[in-house]
């Protein structure tokens, strides 16, 4: 345990990363079998040689990080917000200020425009998007998925706005426009402010309460009046009243 102690504290000195933020157990055993596969005996070990191998340290912050995504995942939460959250939004704004936290590979961000196109030119949409890994952010920016990805995807959007490059499936152009990429630490760096929708999904049950108390505050903060968060579906906020939210829709909190 003392070791494990040590390697957190290390790593955020050396990256700004906080592992304590997630959950132990989780996140112990996820490290745990990537030092081991890669031969090392314990963390010790396992920091040294992250503290001189870049490509280690890059695979290290890839494990750690959740890269598990997938264009209009639960299909029917993108609906609402096509059919319910989109409209209400567009009265007051016609141009929305949107952010994709921990947007992994980037087929969250990419499914908002292409949603987001039923109501206004894919040419007046812009996406921020962020994520902690830069790894993912490089391969959003690229946007060739596999076909496991596209599961859920509706068969005209897909024609519409992907091409096939076998056994892949290569975004449009048109849609990458819409979305721009940085990195960012949900729990360390500052958030912009005035949103009209934050979209956070299937992040924030990797991590302790206390960091989702902290997270959720800021997204409240960085929301507009009126403005929307939308979770993941293991994510529903019970006491969103605590960070000035009222329950649009299921995993939709409007804040007050």
């Amino acid at each position: 345990m003392p070791d494990y102690i040590k390697f957190v504290d290390s790593i955020k000195k050396k990256t700004g990363i906080d592992l304590a933020a997630y959950k132990e157990a989780q996140m112990r055993r996820r490290l745990t079998s990537l030092y081991e596969k890669k031969g090392y005996k314990n963390f010790v070990e396992f920091y040294q040689a992250l503290d001189s191998n870049r490509d280690l340290m890059n695979e290290f912050l890839d494990r750690m990080t959740i890269n598990v995504s997938e264009f209009y995942r639960n299909a029917k939460r993108w609906d609402i917000l096509q059919t319910k959250i989109f409209p209400k939004l567009l009265e007051t704004n016609k141009r929305l200020k949107i952010w994709s936290a921990a947007c992994s590979t980037g087929e969250e961000p990419y499914t908002i425009a292409m949603v987001l196109s039923n109501h206004v030119p894919l040419s007046q949409i812009a996406i921020h998007a962020t994520d902690l890994d830069e790894n993912a952010i490089q391969r959003a920016k690229v946007g060739i998925y596999p076909e496991r990805s596209l599961a859920e995807v509706p068969i005209d959007i897909k024609n519409k706005y992907f091409e096939t490059q076998t056994p892949f499936y290569k975004i449009s152009d048109s849609v990458k426009k819409t979305v721009t990429f940085k990195k960012h630490n949900l729990l360390k760096d500052t958030y912009d402010k005035n949103f009209d929708l934050i979209v956070c999904r299937n992040v924030m049950i990797y991590f302790t309460e206390a960091a989702k108390d902290q997270i959720y505050q800021n997204f409240s903060d960085s929301l507009r009046p009126g403005g929307i968060l939308f979770v993941g579906s293991t994510e529903q906020i019970f006491n969103p009243g605590k960070y000035g939210f009222e329950t649009e829709d299921t995993f939709f909190y409007r804040k007050k």
